[in-house]
């Protein structure tokens, strides 16, 4: 019999905590438990098996077959709202991920809510898929691009900032801004509006972009297509997205959000629904690569559709499988549907500023860039406790640091190999971000002076001063719980990002959402607060970090028979290298320069790929010094 697994994750603010002893349970369609459970201190549920049916049956289209079994799964926990996800569906051979974002519950919130997984796109008989391109443009030019053609659209549009509706042909030819942005970037977060432009009651939800890649292509297209068949569709869907971005689409319109998940107009995004680890894992490498022209400066439009029941000029999703199958690579996939000139190019992220080393840091490795991720894993450990401490970061890549990215891999869905690639590097960052964003978070509301009572002084747009930045201030912390309210600029001016997450604060939490911060409004903001507040673990107290060593300098030539400093100091950075080098022997450092250092500097010189004489000349110093300050 076929099978997939499933696994589910229950964290919340981004990632940054992980809830532990959440109880879930998975049913068939018949209401049979098939598992249950509690996840772990870093809110992982076991790796559960179910059948489904074979993988083939998803691998050409047949809008009559359904190629997937589906479950519903149930995560409860006192304290968060309790959440039934119907029609998980289980693909053979692949591992689905059910990742659970857990919200606190507070005094007038539903308890309860249900999250229904349509199938993928690429399944549905006849699935409306997004035909809108805007008009390339080249580098020298300057302004936003032409309008695009909606051969799918809405009948009416309200702008969300300014309330004035606008008709089909308007959304197309409104005013816009005339400016793009100035460079393309690969945004942390993008903002989504949870239905068409003209569905003014829709949520918008700040999600973090390689989330969102990852959830509109597991809904999208299936996990077991061919992998450079993959690679190509997330490469489309990366574009369409930071094309929306770069070129203001919604913004410059006057809408407060960069995209929308409706497939008349853009791309399909299931808040809160299932991945597969395979998309997620592919979607880790390639998040911020894009396609460009060669000689234009903006992401190329990335029209696409399924290519049967619907066409277009663009990409064909189930045309990449007959090509995937031929051998073509990714980029000649693309080439096959758009321009011949199109390249893929690495987009600079939005806050992650640190960037990759270039290759891989593994066993044996050693330098600045791994005691700067051993740091950042002991942070995170903090949060994860099941991520084993690292508990001499000195740069070396060890034991101890392989394991603790090897927990760190499974935890956050990772190929498990114990190395940090190009993929593992990136999510150290995103949850080392995540999590010292709420401790700074932390740290400013104490540097405000955020009042133990609510203040009773009205505030609404055009309001500034003290009280601005404190509701600015509880609602940018809350907002790392609640993805649909957006976290507002600090800058203590009442101004339209403010007014908008007040509106959205107060329609969670069933106010009137008239934007004015009046004593109701103040009142629930210290509530949620509070209840949020207490799900942050205490930041660790900072371990002093000793400087890193510096290279001594070179003594002259040291040989047997030798005494003094220059010896001492020889024999530490003789002891230090056996770590990388366990043939070296342990010396007592004596500062005497006997048969048993001799025969360490040869045993260094043999290990290193070094003259072995036994003699300490200015190259085998410089390899030890670069070991010593590594």
């Amino acid at each position: 019999m076929p099978t997939g697994t499933l696994k589910i994750t229950t964290t919340e603010a981004y990632e940054a905590i992980p809830v532990s002893g959440v109880s879930y349970a998975v049913k068939n369609k018949q209401g049979a438990v098939l598992y249950n459970g509690l996840t772990n201190e870093n809110g992982e549920s076991a790796v559960m098996k179910l059948d489904t049916l074979p993988a083939v049956l998803s691998l050409a289209p047949n809008p009559n077959i359904r190629p997937y079994t589906v479950y519903d799964v149930w995560v409860s926990k006192p304290g968060f709202v309790t959440l039934n996800y119907l029609d998980v569906y289980i693909l053979d051979g692949q591992q689905a991920i059910v990742p659970v974002n857990m919200e606190p519950l507070t005094e007038g919130m539903e308890e309860e809510r249900t999250i229904v997984t349509p199938p993928p796109l690429a399944a549905l008989p006849t699935p409306p898929q997004l035909q809108t391109a805007p008009a390339d443009m080249p580098d020298t030019a300057q302004g936003a691009p032409e309008a695009a053609v909606l051969s799918h659209r809405a009948d009416t549009v309200v702008c969300s900032l300014c309330g004035r509706p606008f008709s089909a042909h308007e959304v197309q030819s409104a005013p816009v801004t005339t400016q793009v942005l100035p460079s393309v970037i690969i945004p942390d977060y993008i903002t989504v509006h949870l239905g068409t432009p003209g569905n003014t009651s829709a949520a918008n939800v700040r999600v973090r972009f390689i989330d969102y890649v990852k959830n509109v292509t597991s809904h999208e297209i299936y996990a077991t297509w061919p992998v450079n068949s993959i690679i190509a569709n997330v490469h489309c869907i990366v574009t369409f997205a930071v094309n929306r971005v770069y070129t203001e689409w919604y913004r410059a319109r006057g809408f407060n959000y960069d995209i929308t998940n409706s497939t008349t107009v853009d791309q399909y995004y299931r808040h809160g629904g299932q991945i597969f680890q395979n998309i997620s894992q592919i979607v880790d490498g390639i998040f911020n690569v894009y396609a460009r022209r060669i000689g234009f400066r903006n992401p190329y439009f990335t029209e696409y559709c399924n290519g049967t029941t619907a066409t277009c000029k663009g990409l064909s999703q189930w045309g990449t499988v007959t090509l995937a199958n031929r051998g073509l690579t990714p980029l000649q996939i693309l080439h096959n549907y758009y321009p011949r000139d199109l390249a893929l190019v690495t987009g600079p992220t939005g806050t992650v500023t640190e960037s990759y080393p270039g290759s891989s840091l593994t066993l044996g490795s050693s330098g600045a860039a791994v005691r700067r991720k051993q740091l950042q894993l002991n942070r995170i450990r903090a949060n994860f406790p099941l991520i084993p401490a690292i508990n001499n970061p000195n740069g070396y890549f060890g034991a101890d640091t392989q394991n603790a990215v090897r927990i760190f891999q499974r935890s956050f869905n990772l190929v498990q190999d114990g190395i940090i690639g190009r993929s593992t590097w990136n999510k150290i960052s995103q949850v080392f971000t995540a999590v010292t964003k709420l401790a700074e978070l932390g740290g400013e509301g104490e540097r405000i002076g955020l009042s133990p009572t609510p203040p009773t002084v009205v505030i609404r747009q055009g309001s500034r001063g003290a009280d601005v930045i404190h509701a600015q201030f509880l609602l940018d912390y809350i907002a790392q719980f609640y993805p649909d309210i957006p976290a507002p600029l600090m800058d203590s001016v009442f101004g339209a990002s403010t007014t908008n997450a007040v509106v959205a604060f107060q329609r969670r939490f069933g106010l009137t959402a008239d934007g004015v911060v009046g004593p109701n409004t103040w009142n629930r903001l210290y509530e949620v607060f509070r209840t949020v507040q207490g799900q942050v673990p205490p930041a660790p107290t900072p371990t002093p970090v000793p400087p890193a060593p510096i290279a001594p300098p070179y003594p002259g030539l040291l040989r047997q028979g030798a005494r003094g400093e220059s010896v001492r100091t020889l024999q530490q950075m003789l002891n230090k290298a056996r770590i990388r080098y366990p043939s070296v022997p342990l010396l007592t450092t004596d500062g005497i320069f006997g048969p048993n250092t001799a025969n360490a500097v040869r045993a260094f010189q043999r290990a290193a790929g070094l003259t072995v004489d036994g003699l300490v000349g200015p190259i085998t110093w410089a390899a030890l010094s670069a070991i010593w300050v590594s």
